[in-house]
């Protein structure tokens, strides 16, 4: 195992922290395991030159292959379910009656390899049923990971990931492989619109606001000052009425912000 020295190892958790908010000062030996096989296919034996090449790749592909070693994507279908079945129970029958332009606006923040919006696509679809095609439903999937998002646009996964997913929507809207595993049919895919978001940017792009925004086991990365900046602009990004869901192990401060809570970790924005 290539060990990291301590300036290198400060240098990339500051550069990590400031520019992506994802904090690993805690995460050394996290750093070197998942690196160290990255390292040695490159022809390094330590990090102070392979950190000057990382840094030096204009193409900014190298920070990439950092980015993708170093944050976890783990998922699967129907995870936290309680989120769903709220969603499917009371926010969609709200925003049925109350979004009168049939103009749908749902975020899935830190969406991994596509399950979080892909079951919200399926979710949407069944509670619509004939009516869908009324709707601009499709959903927004960012991730800071390429190659997360590589994965969930391709949306292949085995029988483990779906392991929660009804028989009738694997029929609907799965296809079997010859390989024994499952990908997700052309109509779902283009539901969901998949695009690189870092979530730490000054200022959010978004010209109109979201009635929906999922960000689940994505703030567990951050720093506390960080998890307040995003939540300010979180709030500043959803509609009045409109719903906040962050990861079950998560918490947010809500003497700072005019949400209500709903369920444990689900919020509310009442005005």
């Amino acid at each position: 195992m290539i060990e990291i020295n301590d300036k290198d190892f400060y240098m990339l958790v500051e550069y990590l922290q400031k520019n992506y908010g994802i904090n690993l000062i805690k995460k050394r030996t996290l750093i070197e395991s998942r690196l160290n096989n990255y390292l040695v296919s490159k022809g390094f034996s330590e990090y102070t030159s392979f950190l000057e090449y990382v840094f030096s790749d204009a193409t900014g592909t190298e920070l990439n292959q950092i980015l993708n070693r170093l944050t976890t994507n783990y998922s699967y279908f129907m995870r936290e379910w309680e989120h769903f079945q709220l969603f499917k129970d009371r926010v969609l029958s709200e925003l049925a009656a109350d979004v009168k332009d049939h103009d749908l606006r749902i975020w899935s923040a830190g969406c991994s390899t596509g399950q979080e919006p892909y079951t919200l696509a399926m979710l949407i679809s069944d509670y619509f049923g004939k009516d869908k095609g009324r709707w601009d439903s499709k959903i927004l999937a960012t991730d800071i990971s390429i190659k997360a998002l590589d994965a969930a646009r391709l949306g292949v996964y085995d029988d483990d990931c779906l392991k929660n997913v009804p028989s009738d929507w694997k029929m609907s809207y799965f296809r079997k492989q010859q390989d024994g595993r499952w990908q997700v049919s052309d109509a779902l895919k283009k539901e969901v619109i998949f695009r690189r978001f870092n979530l730490i940017e000054q200022q959010f792009p978004f010209k109109k606001q979201f009635h929906v925004i999922f960000c689940r086991n994505v703030m567990i990365y951050f720093n506390e000052q960080t998890k307040r900046t995003l939540i300010q602009k979180f709030y500043e990004s959803i509609a009045i009425g409109g719903y906040l869901f962050i990861g079950q192990s998560e918490t947010i401060d809500r003497g700072d912000y005019r949400f209500k809570n709903v369920m444990p970790s689900v919020y509310k924005k009442v005005g």
